[in-house]
């Protein structure tokens, strides 16, 4: 509430961010719900991995010519901090939340660093040096926009599955991943669709991603421009391939230890939302690891659950990295 810069934007099927052709009639619901049925039929194709262009690499910051550019100069420019450690042959893509500060997750970076492994922190779409003048927050990520908030996710997994692709380049050997709040999202997607990735923690989950906005605390000005224009199911529908539930079953076949964590008094990924994806594992016999943080979403990063949170995760890098 004491955020003084969120807007309430106007909904949009955003039907040219995922899509060249024009829709000159017909139902825009039933169009995207087609592109969407065959977009996870061929997710393999959607999220594979283009050729890294224009790198540059000084003081330790990595940037590269986005492989899905968007209107936003500002955004077309991937940007990573490093944060090495001297013969280091393991890595961490550490993926921060929604509207993260420049600030945000240095410190696990740090611990990282001492646990003798590089971490390298991503700046996501529409964050930090990449958010277009006219905004103050990373609005167009996340927004009912529907086609632009698929293409910004999209844009997110694609530069993660690059960075991966670099750091193994730089002779790196194991590369580990954690991401937090639509991290975790976007570390998902990444995840079920790169075997090079080995283990990765994913901070806070939920099955669907419409659901999360729809029902979420900090998503609640996003919700309320879908609101009278899309109901929920449909949302779920269009949404799909950003959704970590349709894409459980992709482990089944290469599966990799990885760590869930949810909060008891989450706000914003609500307790429910994740026991789907918990019961998909249960059901599909795959090995759940899984631990509950006695705090909400945003008390995470205050003492001292962040402590704990902390401990989850550095432990199972730890233990699956070495």
């Amino acid at each position: 509430m004491r955020d003084r810069h969120r807007q309430i934007f106007p909904f949009s099927w955003g039907l040219d961010w995922i899509t060249d052709q024009k829709l000159i009639a017909g139902d825009p619901l039933a169009f995207f719900e087609s592109w969407s049925a065959r977009t996870l039929a061929d997710s393999e194709d959607f999220f594979a991995v283009p050729e890294i262009e224009d790198c540059s690499f000084k003081n330790g910051r990595l940037t590269f010519t986005t492989p899905t550019p968007s209107p936003f100069d500002e955004n077309n420019r991937f940007a990573c901090q490093l944060y090495p450690t001297p013969g280091a042959r393991t890595a961490v893509v550490v993926i921060p939340q929604w509207n993260a500060r420049e600030e945000s997750h240095v410190g696990l970076c740090q611990i990282i660093q001492k646990l003798g492994m590089t971490a390298a922190r991503v700046t996501l779409p529409y964050h930090e040096e990449r958010c277009p003048l006219e905004n103050k927050r990373a609005d167009y990520m996340v927004s009912p926009n529907l086609g632009r908030t698929v293409h910004a996710i999209r844009q997110a997994v694609l530069e993660v599955r690059q960075l991966v692709r670099w750091l193994l380049d730089r002779r790196y050997r194991k590369i580990g991943l954690v991401g937090t709040s639509i991290g975790s999202c976007i570390g998902y997607l990444a995840f079920a669709h790169d075997r090079e990735i080995q283990t990765a923690v994913f901070n806070h989950v939920s099955a669907y991603f419409a659901d999360v906005v729809w029902t979420g605390l900090s998503t609640r000005y996003v919700q309320w421009g879908l609101e009278g224009n899309i109901k929920l199911p449909a949302l779920r529908a269009c949404w799909a391939p950003l959704s970590p539930w349709y894409y459980v079953d992709r482990l089944e076949d290469s599966y990799r230890p990885h760590l869930l964590i949810t909060a008891k008094y989450d706000l914003t990924f609500l307790p429910e939302l994740g026991k789907p994806l918990i019961q998909r594992y249960e059901d599909s016999n795959l090995p759940i690891n899984q631990k509950e943080l006695p705090c909400g979403h945003y008390t995470t990063a205050h003492f001292p659950f962040k402590y704990l949170d902390g401990w989850y995760i550095c432990r199972h890098l730890r233990n699956e990295l070495g």
